[in-house]
């Protein structure tokens, strides 16, 4: 199948945050399209972890974003075609352990990535990938829109939010001229799938749980949030990449890639929807104080639906579906299934008629 117009096919790709849970996905899926993937990331936080189960075989960077003359030197080094920018430090209740780490990360390691690109010739396109979590949350029921308001509570969406107000600023001040790089800016739901062992996100947490055979503690079973399958946001990615390389100046803005709205559900409903799939998991609400999180949390994405005709491929009961079994195959044979379940969401959205794939 021809997937993306085959538009990466021999083309210099880096991505920054290629070991972590969404970057080793991708670079396993550019892997596939053809792509001479590049690297930039730390190692692995986690044992184990979804990078070192892949074995893929890039070219791998290991270095810090915040290190301004590393990510120059390697860039140029690299020479990419496309920049995806997904390296982050991803975990709310870490920036409140931490957040000059957060600050330092999120904020000053994007405008390194950023000016990186700004100096190396060879750049044509960079999708920088923010979170849904960059609106000022206003708790309220109708999906957030790319125009709404910036903003952010806790320190890790603050943070998020002022990485967009930084893109937009390279985009104009920078990246305006004939020559210069498209700059868009990706805004996904929460995501899952198998490979994320993350400290404090959901599933993760309840790998650990039943790995351990014990309940597992959480603490807003009631908390609303956009859940999509990794695929999903990563499809947006990689569609946003290719209108930049084809027609740059019309998609160089940002875009929600989120899930269809009766996807938007509480946790509880989450791990009960899990149990059908999963009948070991069992849980409980934890009884301590916990810092700030938003309660309610809607995506609105009919600007990409509409102009770059992206939608999702799984509903939420295949992409929990999916999620369980790649744990299940993991726990019980040690195997990563991600190639496998790669090839039938592909092949899934073929049958679904989707824009980005043709036989």
């Amino acid at each position: 199948m021809i997937q993306f117009g085959d538009c990466y096919r021999g083309r210099r790709v880096l991505i920054t945050g290629h070991t972590g849970f969404k970057g080793s996905w991708l670079a396993l899926w550019l892997n596939e399209l053809g792509a001479d993937v590049s690297g930039i990331s730390l190692d692995p936080d986690t044992q184990p972890n979804h990078w070192d189960l892949l074995g893929l075989r890039i070219d791998d960077h290991r270095l810090d974003i915040r290190d301004l003359e590393k990510v120059n030197s390697t860039m140029a080094k690299i020479r990419p075609d496309v920049v995806f920018h997904l390296a982050a430090q991803p975990l709310v209740r870490r920036s409140y352990r931490d957040p000059i780490e957060n600050w330092s990360s999120n904020v000053m390691g994007t405008a390194h990535v950023l000016e990186a690109g700004r100096c190396v010739d060879s750049v044509q396109a960079i999708v920088a990938i923010t979170t849904d979590k960059i609106y000022e949350n206003k708790e309220r029921a109708q999906g957030y829109r790319e125009s709404d308001p910036l903003g952010g509570h806790d320190p890790y969406s603050a943070s998020k939010a002022a990485c967009e107000l930084l893109i937009d600023s390279y985009r104009k001040a920078f990246f305006s001229d004939q020559n210069s790089p498209f700059l868009a800016s990706a805004r996904a739901g929460n995501v899952i799938g198998g490979g994320d062992w993350a400290e404090d996100r959901l599933i993760p947490d309840l790998v650990r749980a039943v790995a351990e055979s014990e309940l597992l503690t959480i603490r807003s079973p009631h908390a609303t949030r956009p859940w999509q399958h990794v695929l999903e946001c990563l499809a947006g990615y990689l569609l946003l990449g290719q209108r930049l390389l084809e027609n740059g100046p019309d998609f160089a803005e940002a875009w929600n890639f989120g899930p269809r709205s009766e996807d938007n559900r509480t946790v509880a409903e989450i791990l009960n929807a899990l149990q059908t799939h999963w009948p070991d998991i069992a849980w409980q609400q934890t009884v301590s104080p916990q810092p700030h999180e938003a309660t309610l949390l809607y995506l609105d994405s009919q600007k990409a639906n509409e102009k770059l005709d992206w939608r999702p491929v799984w509903s939420l009961d295949q992409a929990l579906q999916a999620t369980a079994d790649w744990y299940r195959a993991f726990q019980e044979q040690g195997l990563a299934t991600t190639g496998e379940q790669l090839a039938a969401y592909v092949s899934d959205a073929h049958s679904a008629g989707v824009s980005w794939v043709h036989a």
